[in-house]
């Protein structure tokens, strides 16, 4: 696992933190104080990414709907092939709230 390098203390409390949040609004103001636009962009077009390739989607259609580069699609394809199933866990647990 590649957050290994970082596993501690500091790593655990910002997980911790992100768990007490109760709602999108929270959320929302969490995330406006501690990233940057650009990295919350980046974050939300890796998860569409994995959403589209679990969907079937090709290269080219999720260049066009996500601006991804093939780059930045690979890298999500092979964390959702090969990885700590991150992605899968958190795009079924959507899938099983939006079914409800």
């Amino acid at each position: 696992m590649q957050l290994d390098k970082l596993r501690g203390e500091h790593l655990d409390e910002l997980f911790e933190a992100i768990l007490t949040l109760e709602d999108k609004e929270e959320c929302y103001r969490f995330f406006d104080d501690i990233a940057t636009i650009s990295e919350i962009q980046s974050l939300t077009q890796r998860l569409q990414v994995a959403k589209m390739l679990r969907e079937g989607a090709t290269y080219h259609a999720i260049v066009q709907e996500t601006s991804a580069s093939t780059t930045t699609i690979s890298r999500v394809k092979r964390c959702l092939n090969y990885g700590n199933d991150g992605y899968n866990t958190v795009l079924e647990r959507l899938e099983d709230k939006t079914e409800e």
